[in-house]
């Protein structure tokens, strides 16, 4: 599936249909939280992939958001650099994993909900360079440490059931252990402005990234309406 938006002017970053994108997030959002405070929130987001095909609409090409980000965020990596192997948090139905095999070997998308996983699988069909599997961002399994030279974390972590600061520390901690000596991560979240409560929460997000010991803040990013952070392992 094509991940490029419709060509648009270099100045701007979504088109004037972009707010139906929108609104629809925002439904999704909170059926999300909905269903989280009663059933928890790996139900919530199974229920959200299980009654559409794709809940916030990230490949729906009527829209130019979305992929004029997720090229953004692409272009926030290194110029040239080729990863082994890399790391999709979060990956929905797969349409930024799909995009990052263009600059890594290998390409793992994780998510919580299996029905998220299930549609993404349609992306891996034929490929050695992409595949997906269902699990929690907050229990990974060891195995996995040391595996990943790219770790990306898009529009995640806020969705997880505590976003405390202790809860954040410790998923930094751990992202910084699925690191591969001197790898990156690159991690973005929506960003209003600083006095928005969800756009706080993206700051807490970010700030307890640059405070792990075991990962240093490279570059940071304000983009409409985003903020983007590119880190390295130890």
């Amino acid at each position: 599936m094509k991940t490029q938006a419709p060509p648009l002017s270099k100045w701007l970053f979504m088109s004037p249909r972009d707010i139906g994108l929108f609104l629809k997030s925002a439904r999704t959002d909170a059926a999300i939280a909905r269903t989280r405070s009663t059933a928890g929130g790996r139900a919530a987001f199974e229920e959200v992939y299980s009654a559409g095909p794709d809940p916030w609409a990230s490949a729906d090409q009527r829209y130019s958001y979305q992929a004029i980000k997720y090229r953004t965020l692409m272009s926030l990596l290194p110029k040239g650099r080729r990863f082994a192997r890399a790391l999709d948090l979060g990956s929905g139905v797969g349409v930024f994993s799909l995009a990052l095999t263009a600059v890594a070997d290998d390409v793992l998308g994780v998510d919580i909900a299996q029905s998220a996983v299930d549609r993404a699988m349609r992306h891996a069909v034929g490929r050695s360079d992409l595949r997906f599997a269902q699990g929690d961002v907050t229990r990974l399994p060891a195995s996995l440490n040391g595996s990943f030279d790219l770790v990306v974390i898009a529009d995640t972590l806020y969705y997880m059931d505590d976003v405390g600061d202790m809860s954040l520390k410790t998923v930094a901690c751990r992202v910084a252990d699925l690191l591969a000596p001197g790898g990156l991560c690159l991690m973005a979240n929506h960003f209003f402005f600083s006095a928005d409560r969800d756009s706080r929460l993206s700051r807490r997000i970010h700030d307890a990234f640059a405070w792990s010991p075991r990962l240093t803040l490279l570059r940071e990013h304000r983009r409409p309406f985003y903020l983007a952070s590119l880190l390295a392992g130890a």
